[in-house]
């Protein structure tokens, strides 16, 4: 697994519970994906100089401790799968201070064609890249 995020938690991120509201464990997550996909060659310039761009189809959760202001949070992530056009990733999200596993996301990551909104095959450079996030 790699490191992807990094941050703390916040009292505007707080529900009316008074723990961090899911919309901002997604935020962190989303913000460790921009990283992965940074890692694998999936850059802001790749996207911009091959009119591609990335689609979540499927996303899942799972929060085993909440978060209050003060906490210190990090997250890594790994590829779990590859597909000629799409992949599998993971996050986790950890509590800084203490180690525990705080929150988890798989999500299905489709590339696509910006120029017909369509799925298209990855680039092999890429593909080869995230399968050495697997081993």
């Amino acid at each position: 697994m790699i490191d992807t995020y990094r941050g703390a938690v916040y009292h505007n991120q707080l529900d009316h519970m008074g723990h961090m509201n899911v919309q901002y464990y997604t935020s962190m997550f989303d913000q460790a994906t921009w990283h992965l996909f940074n890692e694998v060659g999936l850059t802001p310039t790749y996207f911009k100089e091959n009119d591609r761009a990335m689609a979540a189809a499927e996303q899942t959760f799972k929060y085993k401790k909440e978060l209050f202001p003060g906490d210190v949070v990090h997250i890594k992530s790994k590829v779990l799968e590859v597909k000629n056009r799409a992949f599998l990733f993971l996050h986790t999200m950890y509590d800084s201070e203490t180690g525990d596993e705080v929150a988890s996301t798989n999500t299905v990551a489709v590339h696509l064609d910006t120029t017909i909104r369509n799925p298209c095959p990855l680039p092999d450079a890429i593909k080869v890249a995230m399968k050495k996030l697997i081993e």
